[in-house]
C-alpha cells in the first residue's frame, strides 16, 4: 500500500478495499464490524431508554500534547453519551482525508480512536471514508456518531437543576484550550501544558453508583464553563452562583491567560464535566469522583442559588461579584 493517501482509497474500488483491511479493521474490529455490510445490525433490547449523538471533528493541530483529532473525536462522543447518565454502546465513525494525506499518520490517529473506545468499553461498528482533492480540506476531519443506553431510574438533563444544588467540576478548567493555543501559535512559551482530552464514561458510571441522584451532567467544551453554566441556568431558569478562589485553574494555564488578556473560564475542555447534585449527596459524589484519575481534582465551585431570572454570577476573590455571559465570540475556531 503506497504511504500517503491517494484519490484513489476513496474511489470505493480495490484501493478502498485495502485502505480499510489494512487500517482500519485492523484497528477496529469486532465481530458487528467484521460482517461488512452497509449497516451494523444492532441487539438493543432496552430501546425506551436509548440516547443518541453526533458530533464532527476539525481541531488543528491534528496531533497536540495529550491526544489527537482521532482520541478527540471518540471522547467527544462518549462524553456526550455519558453526560446524559447513558452506557455507551456503538460508534460510527466518518473520515474526510485530503489527499496526500500520510498512512502513517492516518494509522497513529486509528490506533488512537481504538485504545479509547477499548477504555470506554464501546464498539466502532460502522464507519466511511471519502477522500477529496488537496487543498479541498485540511489534512483530516472526522465525524463520530454514538449510542448509548440510559439505565431505568436516571433522568439526568439540562434543566433539572434545582435551588440548592451544589456544582461540582471535575478537575482544573481550561487545558486543553491552552495547549491547543500554544501549540497552534509557537508563542515560545516555557509552559508545558497538555490537554485533558479523555474519556468521561468511567467517571460518570462511579458517580452514579454512588447515587442516582443528580440533577445536571454536562461537559464544558467550547465556551468553557462559563458558557455551559449558562446553557444550564437558562434551561432550568435558574441563577447560579459561582466562586473564583473554588475554580481548580494550573498555574500555567492561568499565567498564559494573564499574559494573552484571555478568561481561563471561557477556555475549552474535553476531559472536564459540570455536576450538579444535591447538598445531601455532594460529599459522597466528591469523595468517589477524587478516586477516579479522571476526578482527582474535583471541587465543589458554587451552588443554585434561586429559581427564575437565569444568570451566572461569579463572586471574585477581591470580594466584589460580576455576571458571567455566554461567550460573546469564538476565542480559538478549530478547537475540537
Amino acid at each position: 500500500m503506497q504511504n500517503i493517501i491517494t484519490l484513489a482509497h476513496g474511489s470505493g474500488g480495490s484501493a478502498t478495499l485495502k485502505l480499510i483491511d489494512q487500517v482500519f479493521k485492523k484497528h477496529f474490529n469486532n465481530d458487528i464490524l467484521s460482517q461488512g455490510d452497509d449497516c451494523a445490525k444492532l441487539s438493543i433490547t432496552n430501546s425506551n431508554n436509548l440516547v443518541f449523538t453526533t458530533d464532527s471533528f476539525v481541531v488543528t493541530p491534528i496531533f497536540f500534547n495529550g491526544g489527537n483529532i482521532g482520541k478527540l473525536a471518540v471522547c467527544g462522543t462518549v462524553n456526550d453519551l455519558s453526560t446524559s447518565g447513558a452506557t455507551p454502546l456503538y460508534l460510527s465513525c466518518g473520515f474526510i482525508i485530503e489527499e496526500g494525506f500520510s498512512i502513517e499518520e492516518l494509522e497513529k490517529i486509528v490506533e488512537a480512536m481504538s485504545i479509547t473506545a477499548r477504555e470506554c468499553g464501546v464498539q466502532i461498528v460502522t464507519g466511511d471514508t471519502k477522500v477529496v482533492q488537496k487543498g479541498a480540506a485540511d489534512k483530516i476531519f472526522i465525524n463520530t456518531s454514538g449510542i448509548g443506553i440510559v439505565p431505568d431510574g436516571i433522568c439526568i438533563s439540562g434543566k433539572n437543576a434545582q435551588v440548592g444544588d451544589k456544582i461540582i467540576i471535575s478537575g482544573t478548567i481550561g487545558d486543553h484550550g491552552c495547549s491547543i493555543l500554544l501549540e497552534r501559535e509557537n508563542m515560545g512559551f516555557q509552559a508545558e501544558i497538555k490537554s485533558d482530552c479523555a474519556p468521561l464514561s468511567g467517571l460518570v458510571h462511579d458517580m452514579l453508583e454512588v447515587t442516582s441522584d443528580i440533577h445536571v451532567l454536562r461537559d464544558p467544551t467550547r465556551g468553557g464553563v462559563a458558557t455551559t453554566l449558562n446553557e444550564i441556568a437558562f434551561q432550568s431558569n435558574v441563577s447560579i452562583v459561582i466562586e473564583e478562589d473554588k475554580l481548580p485553574i494550573k498555574r500555567e494555564v492561568q499565567g498564559v491567560c494573564e499574559l494573552l488578556g484571555m478568561d481561563p473560564i471561557y477556555l475549552a475542555n474535553e476531559g472536564k464535566l459540570l455536576s450538579f447534585v444535591p447538598a445531601e449527596k455532594v460529599e459522597a459524589v466528591l469523595n468517589v469522583m477524587r478516586k477516579n484519575k479522571y476526578g482527582r481534582d474535583a471541587q465543589i465551585i458554587g451552588e443554585v442559588s434561586k429559581a427564575g431570572e437565569p444568570k451566572v454570577l461569579l463572586k471574585a476573590l477581591s470580594g466584589g461579584a460580576r455576571i458571567i455571559g455566554l461567550l460573546a465570540g469564538d476565542q480559538l475556531p478549530r478547537i475540537c
